[in-house]
């Protein structure tokens, strides 16, 4: 049965969800940004934003299929492609550590418009990736519990965060590999 004994249940979920969120985009924001990027380098990693691309195209194909399963039905396929886009999340997230662990942060050099719509999607990306957090992990909890109809509730604002963070990583990845001069 779905239906919480009182209506604290509901939601007190998201607290330690909110917290675990807060304590990960902290530390993230530590690593890309402040802390010193290391002293070795590798040629390998010359490919992980390469790598992060393809995780975050993967992403947004597996997303975009696991609500077409769900929509026609098919909930076995709908939890196999919602599973695979949360573990490519999870390797696209070691990977990204990775590159900025070695590299530290990557900076657009281009000017003008080409700048200006960079940064746009740029930070609604950040500030939807910090959102999706918390959405994610909440989702997934709720999926895990049963607890159906709040995972429907929660997954109709998650999917679009998600699909449009995955896609916006592309996009970023092409602004800063063809574009930035």
């Amino acid at each position: 049965m779905n239906s919480p004994k009182n209506p604290q249940d509901k939601t007190s979920f998201w607290i330690p969800i909110i917290s675990l969120s807060v304590i990960i985009l902290s530390f993230l924001v530590w690593w890309i940004y402040f802390k010193t990027p290391s002293a070795g380098t590798y040629s390998w990693v010359t490919y992980l934003p390469f790598l992060n691309c393809s995780l975050n195209a993967t992403v947004s194909v597996l997303l975009i299929l696991g609500v077409r399963s769900i929509k026609a039905g098919l909930k076995q396929r709908h939890i196999a492609f919602m599973i695979s886009a949360g573990i490519c999340s999870a390797c696209f997230l070691v990977s990204y550590l990775t590159y900025h662990h070695f590299q530290g942060d990557t900076k657009f050099l281009g000017t003008g418009p080409i700048r200006i719509t960079y940064l746009f999607i740029l930070i609604s990306h950040i500030i939807l990736s910090m959102v999706q957090v918390p959405l994610i992990l909440g989702t997934f909890y709720l999926a895990f519990s049963k607890k159906w109809a709040l995972h429907k509730k929660v997954a109709r604002i998650t999917f679009p965060i998600w699909l449009y963070v995955s896609i916006t990583g592309v996009i970023i990845f092409i602004f800063l590999k063809a574009l930035n001069s």
